[in-house]
């Protein structure tokens, strides 16, 4: 259990200073690596379901084997962005330094994985 609360609470912390000062960095997002931002709606939708799970990754630190089960969800966020990251690079769409963020939740899902199997119920029915 002990594992669990670090990982999630080292998650939700790191996401939670990454992704906040998002929220003032549109145009310099766009300055430094164009084209500007065209769909702001999706820029700030990303940035608040992304804080969104990193207060669940806050609150399965609290208490790991109460929510277990949305570890499951939790890796699954962590991959589909691993996931994108490959495909978007491998087509030329993103610049080499985003594979470090993916890789970043690549890391974070291998650890999700071993906190949820470290977090088996001992005494599951019984």
């Amino acid at each position: 259990m002990r594992f669990a609360r670090i990982v999630f609470l080292v998650a939700g912390i790191y996401g939670v200073l990454v992704l906040t000062p998002m929220y003032f960095l549109e145009n310099t997002i766009g300055q430094q690596t164009p084209p500007a931002i065209t769909h702001p709606e999706y820029f700030y939708g990303f940035i608040g379901v992304g804080l969104a799970w990193q207060f669940l990754f806050l609150l399965l630190s609290t208490d790991p084997l109460k929510y277990r089960a949305m570890i499951l969800p939790s890796i699954v966020e962590k991959i589909t962005f691993g996931i994108a990251v490959l495909i978007l690079l491998r087509q030329g769409r993103v610049a080499m330094s985003t594979l470090g963020f993916g890789s970043i939740d690549w890391i974070l899902a291998i650890l999700f994985s071993v906190a949820y199997f470290k977090t088996k119920p001992e005494n599951a029915g019984a």
